[in-house]
């Protein structure tokens, strides 16, 4: 499900009330709209193809677009367009099953993947330009021929890894349940909207290969479809293709669109939720105009002024001023059919819901009885002009926004109208939208608090469920034998020129460095200043002192207050953030062109000037408190923290979590955070970088009139080393009590960014647990069914890294997945990549590099890369060649050195009376029992 503009936003980030200081506000820029060349034409078979050339790098999303979801779905089959999703991954009659990933991954494919909304299912890859070919094949394949594969085995498979998604993404995590109660009492069940796009356990388990056939031939034919293509390739070559691949697919019967009568509510609908929460929260919705029709602007708009932000209404007086609120936050979810306007809340220790609704209350209250400030609209405007802009940057986002509009409108190239909506938007129509839908007796409020958490999961079908199933071939042999071209997959173009980034860089005379990157493909830039500050450098009674510092950065500066840093960020359409990592601290800018100039002295200011007012600190020292109290209910969060303090031991600052703990945030004093900022932000200790619309000289003048006279002494600091301490091999256990999953990670120690076996440990990893088609995916999800997911990774440092494995289990295979999974970190060493693995991992590596430089804040983050590990300058254009020349011995020394599961930690957070008996059976290693605090329980 993804929220049409303005995303629910759920992290914790508060802003601080200080006296307002006298500054001009800059005037809001006029957006003039980016032209997307497109040509749009139809197939005789009523496929609509959907073309939008752009050359910026060798890379092509492949976008398909099913006109079915979760809003055409029958009573009793809640869930089935999303399920159906993942039955159209699961092969194909000319693409085996498995056979996709594996392909996709050779090729280099960047995003491959498939959503449903309640509106749409869409299926996409974005592929090297000469891999265009496969990924036509691919989607034509299971488009025309995905029946002839369908059997029991498949849908059983993916009935499991459907419902462990959602216990991972909607029963585990706390107030995960509240949207789906917030929908069932705004909508009658009848409505197509009301079941929600992941469904129940029932309705899913329910699914029978029957239902599969039928779904597929009402819903997915050519004629219900779009396909759209963004990104570098030749027009004709591309029409050739794809009249080639999908010309000969038959056109099905016209399916009827999905409808309703949303009835008015007419008083209040009260739910209590009950969670294993430490926050009670309050969730408000109302009924709303559908996506694109008068009305849904202004709600957009409302939604930005009253809970967009820090600068939001909710957020200043709920947060910032009262303190009750740890966050407060609406949105507007633009749906075709009806749309939902929705807030939530999260309140902080001590205050009751009741206290948080009347304050809410009369957030509305005032707001529909004045309606906004002029500065309010145009900061509004503002801020959902830019959020159209902001993500045509890649090309997989450049699909889907011509696929939104030609869906909603019938015009791929509606843009500059929706953008037109805020521009004609006033405050009289603001007001009347208000009046007219965000009244009290016209919603529906789910108040969550602490308690037992109320599921209705179902058992399994029985094993020989569909074993009698009986079915014929849906074609012709004639039309079999005509399409036998599709038996192997098409052959690559020949492989592109590519010219990875190279940065231009200078210093300045107080010893910054700058790198640049030009990229003039939208009128955006970002900026990132880097610094080694991260939580590395934190003293070790004092963990989180640099993300305590790097949070207070832009909460006030010597001339700006924090709110005035955010009101002018979002007049200005940018966004403004600090963060501090592991080994490093940013502060980072995204801004418009035509705004660079205040955006730039804003950010200057923020990276130079924080003031570390007293009154500020205590409010950022709450809110991460109750962010610590809060991550204790999250299970990948506390496995997480266990992990680290099991791996490097409470003596090391990389044993904690850049949040640090309860006890260190409360005895961090001012003076702590002053001198942690003196001593690590300054000209010898970072680096700023430029990326997007601007050339070096513009770069040159802005780092010199705004960081020319940074006049800090903070040293260059070295890198850290994480302690040598010899680790025992053991199983660490976490109860959460009635958890549906067991949120299980694998760690230990690894090397540093700089080896030499780098590449080696990137193929071999990519084949192992760094992919969709990686072994240890495919055992646990696609083989077992035991998660939705599993994946490791190297976590690269300066010096010591760490290697993981993650995955949430479903709680009653926890110990046979847990068996896999070490089995299958034991396998890599008695069974080597096969040369087959060996190709694709190194093929993924060389030809997916490209498109990880789309995006302006992908191209900033890989040049400070650079520069936090020492690399040269030309770094990205020699690694190709590194990838290329890995040996199956190479990869086979690299997960010797690297991977040894007799030195890891295993941590299963969940349910310790369902898991733990079996844990100790395995006699892989002792058991012992932590807390949430990650300590071991006494």
């Amino acid at each position: 499900m993804k929220f049409h503009r303005r995303a629910l936003v759920l992290a914790l980030s508060i802003g601080f009330a200080v006296p307002m200081l006298s500054v001009a506000q800059a005037p809001a820029p006029k957006l003039v709209a980016p032209n997307i060349p497109f040509e749009k034409y139809t197939l005789p078979n009523g496929l609509e193809i959907i073309l939008s050339e752009d050359h910026t790098l060798p890379v092509v999303s492949v976008d398909v677009w099913f006109h079915v979801g979760a809003a055409n779905e029958r009573a009793g089959r809640t869930g089935f367009a999303h399920l159906f999703e993942h039955m159209m991954f699961a092969g194909s009659g000319h693409v085996p099953n498995r056979a996709a990933d594996r392909l996709l991954q050779g090729a280099g494919a960047g995003e491959v993947n498939g959503s449903t909304s309640f509106d749409r299912t869409n299926y996409f890859e974005t592929v090297p330009s000469n891999q265009l070919a496969l990924g036509l094949w691919l989607e034509s394949d299971r488009m025309g021929f995905l029946l002839d594969t369908v059997d029991r085995e498949k849908l059983g498979i993916q009935r499991d890894v459907v419902r462990n998604e959602r216990r991972q993404r909607t029963e585990s995590v706390p107030y995960g349940m509240g949207f789906e109660t917030l929908f069932h009492a705004l909508l009658p069940k009848e409505h197509p909207y009301y079941g929600v796009v992941m469904g129940s356990h029932a309705d899913i388990e329910a699914a029978r290969i029957g239902d599969i056939r039928d779904f597929f031939k009402q819903y997915y034919a050519p004629n219900n479809a779009t396909l759209t293509l963004v990104g570098d390739f030749k027009k004709s070559e591309a029409k050739a293709m794809i009249e080639k691949y999908f010309g000969p697919l038959q056109r099905g019967a016209e399916p009827t669109p999905a409808s309703a009568v949303t009835p008015a509510i007419t008083s209040e609908r009260d739910v209590t939720l009950t969670d294993r929460v430490q926050l009670p929260a309050l969730l408000m919705g109302w009924i709303t105009p559908a996506s694109l029709t008068p009305g849904d602007a202004e709600m957009d708009l409302i939604s930005a002024i009253v809970g967009g932000g820090k600068s939001s209404r909710m957020y200043q007086e709920l947060v910032y001023k009262q303190q009750i609120a740890q966050a407060a936050s609406c949105f507007q979810q633009s749906m075709h059919l009806t749309s939902i306007f929705g807030c939530q809340l999260i309140a902080r220790p001590g205050v009751k819901p009741e206290q948080l609704q009347a304050a809410a209350d009369k957030v509305f209250a005032d707001f529909i009885a004045n309606g906004p400030t002029d500065e309010e609209l145009s900061r509004a405007r503002t801020e959902s002009e830019a959020s159209l802009i902001r993500p045509l940057e890649d090309v997989q986002s450049v699909a889907e926004t011509l696929q939104q509009y030609n869906q909603a409108k019938g015009d791929p190239g509606y843009l500059p109208k929706d953008l037109a909506r805020y521009e004609t938007a006033t405050k009289a129509s603001v007001m009347e939208a208000a009046k007219q839908y965000l009244v009290s007796n016209k919603r529906a409020v789910v108040t969550i608090i602490a308690g037992q958490k109320k599921l209705q999961d179902v058992p399994q079908s029985p094993a020989d469920t569909d074993k009698d199933f009986k079915f014929d071939k849906e074609y012709t042999p004639e039309f079999y034998a005509s399409q036998k071209f599709r038996d192997n997959p098409p052959a690559a173009g020949p492989t592109p020129k590519v010219n990875l980034p190279v940065p231009v860089t200078f210093t300045l005379s107080n010893g910054l460095k700058v790198l640049v990157t030009e990229r003039h493909k939208l009128p955006l830039i970002s900026v990132d200043l880097v610094a080694n500050a991260g939580s590395a450098q934190n003293p070790v009674a004092k963990p989180g002192l640099a993300g305590f510092t790097s949070s207070v950065l832009n909460e006030g500066t010597t001339t700006r207050s924090s709110t005035q840093i955010a009101n002018l960020s979002a007049d200005l359409g940018a966004a403004l953030g600090a963060s501090a990592a592991t080994e490093i601290a940013e502060v980072s800018l995204s801004t418009l062109t035509n705004t660079s100039t205040p955006a730039m002295e804003l950010f200057a200011d923020v990276a130079q000037h924080p003031a570390f007012d007293a009154k500020e600190i205590e409010r950022v020292r709450a809110r991460r408190k109750t962010a610590i109290l809060q991550s204790s209910e999250e299970p990948g969060a506390v496995a997480s923290k266990v992990g680290l303090r099991a791996l490097y031991g409470a003596d090391s600052p990389y044993g904690y979590p850049a949040s640090g703990t309860t006890e260190s945030t409360t005895a961090t004093t001012r003076e702590d955070l002053a001198g942690f900022y003196n001593n690590h932000y300054g000209p010898k200790n970072a680096v700023l970088v430029f990326a997007g619309d601007i050339t070096v000289a513009q770069a040159r003048e802005m780092a010199n009139k705004y960081f020319g006279t940074w006049s800090s002494t903070a040293p260059a600091v070295p890198a850290v080393a994480a302690s040598g301490k010899p680790l025992s091999h053991r199983i660490l256990v976490v109860d959460k009590p009635g958890s549906p999953q067991t949120a299980l990670v694998v760690m230990q120690r690894g090397p540093s960014r700089a080896t030499p076996d780098y590449p080696a440990i990137e193929v071999m990893n990519t084949s192992l647990g760094g992919s969709f088609s990686s072994r240890i995916n495919l055992n646990l999800r696609e083989d077992h069914g035991y998660t939705y997911g599993a994946f490791t990774q190297f976590a690269f440092r300066r010096l010591t890294g760490y290697f993981v494995a993650s995955s949430d289990i479903r709680s009653d295979v926890t110990v046979p997945a847990v068996k896999e999974l070490i089995g299958e970190l034991n396998k890599i060493h008695t069974t080597p990549l096969t040369p087959d693995e060996l190709k694709r991992s190194k093929d993924n590596a060389v030809y997916s590099l490209p498109g990880q430089f789309q995006t302006n804040a992908a191209l900033a983050s890989a040049m400070a890369q650079l520069w936090i590990y020492n690399l040269p300058l030309d770094y990205f254009g020699k690694l190709p060649a590194q990838f290329e020349t890995v040996t199956s011995a190479q990869a086979a020394e690299a997960a010797t050195k690297y991977v040894r599961p007799d030195e890891s930690v295993i941590v299963a957070v969940g349910d310790k009376a369902a898991i733990e008996p079996g844990l100790k059976d395995l006699k892989l290693a002792p058991v012992e029992e932590w807390t949430t605090d990650a300590e071991p329980k006494k």
